[in-house]
C-alpha cells in the first residue's frame, strides 16, 4: 500500500488525458469515483468477504440451534458450530483487508486532490490569485480533500453493504416470505423517511464551511502582514476582526452539528423501531407454529444486521451531500485556465539586446545595471511586472461561491458572481493575448512561449518567499550550482550570517517563510536564490529594503560587480544602490521622465532629488540617526 503514495496525478501536465471534471461538483464528485474504480472495486471485494459472517451467521446460528441444540444433536451442534466458527475467523481476516484497502482509496483521494491543487497553482501561478481568494483555495487543499476521501470510503462500503443487502433478502425470503419482504423493504423506507433531514443539514454545513473559508483567508493575510500590522499597532483591530470571525464560525459548526446529530438518532431510532416490529411479528408467529425458534433467532440477527447497511446508506448520502458542499469550491479552484497562450509562430529571445517597456517609455540597456527611481512604489512595481509578463495585481478577487445564501437571491448573487469572474477572466485573456509592449530587441513578449519568458527575465520582488527545506535547497532549488558558486551568491547576498546561524550548515533546515530567521536575513535569503539563477535579464524589486545601511552598502558593491555584463534592472531610491548603478530612471505619473547617472540627476532634476532625498532621511530616521551619521554596525531593521 505504501508504494502508492504520493500518487501520481497527470492532470494539468503537457497532454495529460485524466483531467477532472469541472462542469458542475456533480460531476467533479462521479469523475473522482471513475478515477479510483480499480480501488473501488477493491474495496466492495473487500467489504463483501468482511460481511460474510454477518451474512451467514445467522443462517448458521440458527441451523445450530434447529438442528443441534433442541434436537439433542452433538454432531449437529459441533458440524454447525465450527462452520459458523470457520466464517466468523474467515470474516475477520477479511476485515484487515477491507480496512487496509478503505484507507487506501481514502488517502489517494485526499492527496490527489491535495495535489490536484497543487498542480493547478503551479499552472496558474500568479493568475490564481487575480481569480480566487487564498482562503478558498487552502479550504480546498485542507479540509475538502479529507471529506473527498471519506466519500471514497463509504462508496465502496455503500456499495458492499447493498449486495449484502440482497443476499440477506434472498436468505429470509427462504426462511419466511412475508417477513422477508418485511426486511427487505424496511430499510429502503427508512432512508426515505430520513432523507427530508439532508437538505437542512446541508445547508447548514454550507454555512460553516463559507465561514470557516473566510476564517482561514483571514488567518493567511493576518500571518502574511504580521510585520506590517505591528508596525502600524493594528495586531487589536485585526484580532479583534479574527476573534468575531471565529465565533461566527463556532456558531455555524454548532448549528451544523445540531443538524448532524438529528440526523445521526433518526438513522437509529428508525431501524431500533423496525427491529421491535420485526421481533413482535417472528415471536407471533412462533407461537402459531409458522416459525421455528432457530428461524426466528436467524430473522432477529438478520434485522439486527440491516441495521448496519442502513447506516451505511445514512452516511452515504451525508458524505455525498458534504461532498457536493465541497466539490463547489474544489470546482471552482480547478475549473480555471491559465489565459496565456503559446503564440502560433514562437520567436527566439534575443541575447544581448536592449529591454523596452512601451507603455513607459523605459529602456534597460544591455548587459548594465539600470536602477527605476519612483516616488510612487506601486509603479515601480507595475512596470517590474510588465517586464516578467505578469498580469496586474487586484485589491480583491472575486468568490466564486457564496455557501452562506440560498433561495433565488443566492442564485442571482451567485450568478454576479460568476459574471464577475468571468469579467476579469475576459480581461486576462485580453492583456495576454494580444500585444504585450514589452520587446527584447525587436521581440515582443507576446511572441514567445511564456515559459521561455520565464527562464530568461526572472522577476524577484518583495513577494518572494522562502520555502521550507535544506539551506542548500533554497538557495539552490534547481541543483544546478556548484559548491563554490552557492557561496559565491551568498557571499554576494551578504547572508553569510545565515549560513552561520543555521545548526548543520548547507543541510541545515529552514521552517516554513523562513521562521527563525529575521525579515533581512529572509530578504537576502531570496536575493541569493535568485542571483543563483543567473538570468539573462534580472529584475529585482526593493532588495535592500529590509536590511541596515552597512549591509546595503556590501550588496549594493557586489551585487553590481556579481551582475557585471548582464542586464539588471533595479527598483529602489536608496542612494547606496544608485551610486553604483550604470544608468538611472526617473519614473513618474508612469512615464519614465529623466534618464542619466545618478550625480547628475542629482544635480539636474529636482524631481529626482526630492526622492532620493526622502528615502535617504527616511533610512536615517528609521536608525534614529541624523542623515550625517549613519550607522556602521551590521545587522538588520526589525
Amino acid at each position: 500500500m505504501i508504494r502508492d503514495f504520493p500518487p501520481v496525478v497527470d492532470a494539468y501536465r503537457p497532454n495529460a488525458i485524466d483531467q477532472p471534471a469541472t462542469r458542475t461538483p456533480g460531476a467533479f464528485l462521479r469523475w473522482l469515483l471513475r478515477s479510483q474504480a480499480d480501488v473501488l472495486a477493491a474495496n466492495v471485494v473487500a467489504g463483501v468477504l468482511w460481511y460474510i459472517p454477518a451474512t451467514l451467521g445467522p443462517l448458521l446460528l440458527g441451523k445450530t440451534i434447529d438442528e443441534g441444540i433442541l434436537p439433542g444433536s452433538t454432531s449437529g451442534t459441533i458440524f454447525w458450530g465450527m462452520t459458523l466458527l470457520l466464517v466468523t475467523v474467515l470474516g475477520s481476516l477479511c476485515g484487515v483487508l477491507f480496512h487496509t484497502v478503505v484507507v487506501r482509496g481514502w488517502l489517494i483521494a485526499l492527496y490527489g486532490t491535495l495535489k490536484l491543487v497543487n498542480r493547478k497553482t503551479v499552472q496558474l501561478g500568479h493568475v490564481q490569485a487575480r481569480r480566487l481568494p487564498t482562503g478558498e483555495v487552502l479550504s480546498v487543499a485542507s479540509s475538502d480533500s479529507d471529506i473527498f476521501g471519506s466519500l471514497i470510503e463509504v462508496t465502496g462500503r455503500a456499495v458492499a453493504s447493498l449486495i449484502a443487502f440482497l443476499a440477506v433478502g434472498a436468505i429470509v425470503l427462504g426462511i419466511s416470505t412475508d417477513l422477508g419482504l418485511l426486511v427487505l423493504i424496511g430499510p429502503p423506507v427508512l432512508v426515505a423517511a430520513a432523507y427530508p433531514l439532508l437538505k437542512p443539514m446541508a445547508k447548514r454545513q454550507m454555512v460553516e464551511r463559507s465561514a470557516n473559508a473566510e476564517l482561514t483567508g483571514m488567518a493567511t493575510d493576518i500571518v502574511a502582514g504580521l510585520r506590517i500590522l505591528r508596525g502600524i499597532g493594528g495586531e487589536k483591530t485585526f484580532g479583534d476582526n479574527y476573534a468575531g470571525q471565529s465565533q461566527r464560525v463556532r456558531s455555524a459548526g454548532v448549528a451544523a452539528r445540531v443538524w448532524q446529530s438529528v440526523t445521526d438518532a433518526v438513522a437509529v431510532l428508525l431501524p431500533g423501531i423496525f427491529l421491535v416490529l420485526l421481533m413482535w411479528l417472528g415471536a407471533r408467529d412462533v407461537l402459531q407454529g409458522r416459525l421455528q425458534t432457530g428461524q426466528l433467532v436467524a430473522l432477529l440477527g438478520y434485522a439486527m444486521f440491516l441495521t448496519g447497511p442502513v447506516t451505511n446508506f445514512f452516511q452515504f448520502f451525508q458524505r455525498w451531500t458534504r461532498g457536493m458542499v465541497s466539490a463547489r469550491r474544489a470546482v471552482a479552484a480547478l475549473r480555471i485556465d491559465p489565459p496565456w497562450r503559446d503564440p502560433d509562430q514562437p520567436r527566439a529571445l534575443p541575447a544581448g539586446v536592449a529591454v523596452t517597456d512601451e507603455v513607459s517609455g523605459f529602456v534597460a540597456p544591455p548587459g548594465e545595471l539600470t536602477m527605476v527611481v519612483s516616488a510612487v512604489p506601486d509603479d515601480s512595481a507595475a512596470l517590474a511586472d510588465r517586464l516578467g509578463r505578469y498580469l496586474p495585481t487586484l485589491a480583491d478577487p472575486v468568490p466564486t461561491v457564496d455557501d452562506a445564501a440560498s433561495g433565488r437571491k443566492a442564485k442571482r448573487e451567485h450568478r454576479k458572481r460568476l459574471a464577475a469572474q468571468e469579467e476579469i477572466a475576459k480581461a486576462d485573456r485580453e492583456l495576454s493575448g494580444g500585444r504585450w509592449g514589452v520587446r527584447v530587441g525587436d521581440v515582443d513578449l507576446a511572441q514567445v512561449p511564456l515559459a521561455e519568458v520565464r527562464k530568461h527575465i526572472v522577476v524577484s520582488d518583495t513577494a518572494s518567499t522562502v520555502f521550507s527545506g535544506t539551506l542548500q535547497e533554497l538557495v539552490d532549488p534547481h541543483a544546478a550550482l556548484t559548491r563554490q558558486q552557492a557561496e559565491a551568491v551568498l557571499h554576494t547576498a551578504a547572508a553569510e550570517d545565515v549560513f552561520d546561524a543555521v545548526p548543520g550548515g548547507w543541510q541545515g533546515r529552514i521552517d516554513e517563510r523562513g521562521r527563525g530567521l529575521s525579515g533581512g536575513q529572509r530578504q537576502r535569503l531570496v536575493l541569493a536564490r535568485v542571483l543563483g539563477l543567473d538570468p539573462e535579464v534580472l529584475v529585482l524589486v526593493e532588495p535592500t529594503s529590509a536590511v541596515d545601511a552597512h549591509t546595503e552598502a556590501a550588496i549594493a558593491g557586489r551585487l553590481a560587480e556579481f551582475r557585471k555584463g548582464r542586464t539588471t534592472v533595479l527598483m529602489s531610491a536608496s542612494p547606496l544602490l544608485l551610486h553604483h548603478a550604470d544608468t538611472v530612471a526617473l519614473l513618474a505619473d508612469g512615464k519614465i521622465s529623466a534618464v542619466g547617472s545618478h550625480e547628475r540627476l542629482l544635480r539636474t532634476t529636482p524631481a529626482y532629488r526630492r526622492v532620493v532625498a526622502r528615502d535617504l532621511d527616511a533610512q536615517d530616521s528609521e536608525a534614529g540617526h541624523p542623515p550625517s551619521d549613519r550607522p556602521s554596525t551590521n545587522g538588520d531593521r526589525r
